[in-house]
């Protein structure tokens, strides 16, 4: 299989999208992903994947500590700002979780201490213990084949 087969096929998995986030002597960053993921319960684990060419990967190594913001679907904005897709200046106003920068109006906001790090292939896979976590009851933002999706309104069944 080729580099683009292998994609594709990967992106037929719908995900939920977040922006990953740290702070380093007071400054903020984040960078969009969807490679997270919840591993425990007891002790609650998450982790998360970093290309070995993400800038993020050197700050998470540093900072040793990161929160995942699962993005609502009014948030659209955001994933593509931390994805590089906005190019123009944008002030963003982070509010705190456990020491950590977290984007307000997220349906989810995980604050983690990385407790283990593990290189495969060309990502680096953080474990993170959760510090803290807040949510709120909104919609996620989806993505699917490539683009940004929204959940459909429940269905519901009768039996007969």
């Amino acid at each position: 299989m080729d580099d683009r087969q292998f994609r594709q096929a990967m992106g037929n998995f719908a995900t939920g999208v977040t922006v990953i986030t740290t702070e380093i002597d007071g400054q903020e960053h984040g960078m969009t992903a969807n490679a997270f993921m919840s591993v425990s319960l007891d002790p609650k684990l998450v982790v998360i994947s970093i290309g070995e060419k993400a800038q993020m990967l050197e700050k998470i190594k540093k900072s040793k500590k990161f929160a995942v913001n699962i993005l609502a679907d009014t948030q659209q904005e955001y994933s593509m700002l931390f994805a590089g897709q906005i190019k123009e200046e944008r002030k963003v106003n982070f509010e705190t979780l456990a020491g950590l920068p977290v984007l307000p109006g997220a349906i989810a906001q995980v604050a983690c201490e990385v407790v283990n790090e593990h290189v495969e292939g060309d990502h680096t896979l953080f474990i993170g213990k959760v510090l803290d976590i807040k949510v709120e009851e909104k919609d996620p933002l989806m993505f699917f084949r490539g683009k940004y999706r929204s959940l459909l309104p429940e269905l519901s069944f009768i039996n007969k």
